[in-house]
């Protein structure tokens, strides 16, 4: 198999580490991007140790320490916690995941600049604006035919395209996307000396939620690297495309999962971003004065409305020639952060897999079998407690057993 090759539809996060670590093993691949570069989508990403420690498999060392520079700084308590508006503690819980300890544990970082990590070093597999239409597969090869045209042939494909996965439909279309009825909307605030001053302290804590106990809540995370974005990229990865990014709060506000949507929570997709932050500003009223503040704070250029769904869990499949990480299998509500992690996760089993097959230590099959069935048993438990309607707004402890 020294001619092995893996085909990558979508290089998301999954995607991209992924291949990292097929280029850290020696497999050739190649990844398909639909979009023209890597964009903005989405803001703060809590990370545990499952998905850390994916990335220190994965990455070549200098990234994995970039990775870790420009994580953010490791909070007081590394922990979820909910508090009413008045800025009191109804409940803390720890992340799940494995241990997280150490003198710099896992934490949470910029979503596009992890991203932009994750492609540093991969100019010659990364091919932009090129999206996966289907998939033709027999027993010898998998043919990924693209929106322009053109065709690529591969040993393995791997779908990483996300909840709307063409590769997925193809494979197993009895999987359906379930929309939670959750609306709302994202948006950021700079962090400041002063705003920091006044945002009641537990918002620094691992992850917060808010709570207005009408049906309502709000996610707020602070993004805080550990060392300057530049001055970390200048040291470890001279001259890589990595965007600078200012400390920021990461702010949401919508219906909480299981929650009825009523006429005070619209849907939120056609208002303006003046309008969402109206929103905002009204759920707040008479909240403690640093939660208005920090509402206040919000760049409006960085609000836009979102709508949670997240993938019913596939029963099991035959293992062939095609296979599946991340969002594209396993898409879940954003209860526990557990989606990017898995979607890490995913990458290196799938590298250890294939590293497998490519020195004859099992047959193809058998390790793509092995890789999916070790998903189905760590990952799916995740999946089906972040759907569980008491996951966000209790101190729910969840079932990860099977």
């Amino acid at each position: 198999m020294s001619s092995f090759h893996v085909l990558i539809a979508g290089g998301g996060i999954g995607g991209l580490c992924l291949a990292q670590g097929l280029k850290r093993a020696g497999i050739s691949c190649a990844v398909y991007e639909a979009a023209a570069e890597i964009v903005h989508s989405g803001y703060r990403l809590h990370m545990n140790a499952l998905g850390g420690e994916a990335l220190r498999a994965c990455l070549p060392d200098n990234l994995y320490e970039l990775y870790l520079q420009t994580s953010r700084r490791t909070p007081e308590r590394e922990m979820s916690v909910m508090l009413d508006i008045h800025g009191g503690e109804i409940w803390t819980r720890p992340h799940i995941g494995p241990p997280n300890e150490g003198p710099r544990p896992h934490t949470a970082v910029n979503r596009r600049t992890l991203r932009q990590i994750l492609a540093t070093g991969l100019d010659d597999v990364l091919h932009f604006g090129q999206t996966a239409v289907e998939y033709e597969a027999d027993d010898d090869e998998v043919r990924l035919l693209l929106d322009d045209g053109s065709s690529a042939v591969g040993d393995v494909l791997v779908g990483a395209d996300g909840i709307h996965s063409v590769i997925r439909s193809q494979l197993l279309p009895e999987v359906d996307v379930i929309d939670t009825g959750m609306r709302g909307m994202w948006s950021i605030a700079p962090l400041t000396d002063d705003l920091a001053e006044v945002m009641p302290a537990a918002l620094f804590d691992g992850f917060a939620i808010v709570t207005r106990g009408d049906g309502t809540i709000s996610a707020i995370g602070v993004y805080d690297p550990r060392r300057p974005i530049a001055e970390a990229v200048a040291d470890l990865a001279p001259g890589a495309e990595i965007g600078h990014v200012d400390p920021y709060v990461m702010v949401t506000y919508g219906s909480d999962l299981g929650a009825e949507r009523g006429p005070a929570l619209p849907d939120f997709a056609n208002d303006s971003p003046a309008e969402l932050h109206d929103a905002i500003r009204r759920a707040m009223q008479g909240a403690h004065p640093g939660l208005v503040e920090l509402v206040e704070r919000i760049d409006e250029s960085t609000i836009s409305p979102s709508a949670i769904r997240y993938l019913e869990v596939a029963d099991p499949w035959p293992p062939s020639r095609v296979t599946l990480l991340g969002d594209a299998i396993h898409a879940m509500p954003p209860s526990f952060g557990a989606g990017a992690n898995s979607a890490l996760r995913d990458a290196a089993c799938l590298v250890r897999s294939l590293e497998d097959a490519v020195h004859g230590r099992k047959p193809l099959l058998e390790a793509i079998s092995e890789y999916e069935g070790q998903m189905r048993a760590e990952v799916f438990p995740i999946m089906r407690a972040s759907a569980d309607p008491d996951a966000v707004h209790s101190d729910h402890v969840p079932d990860l057993a099977g």
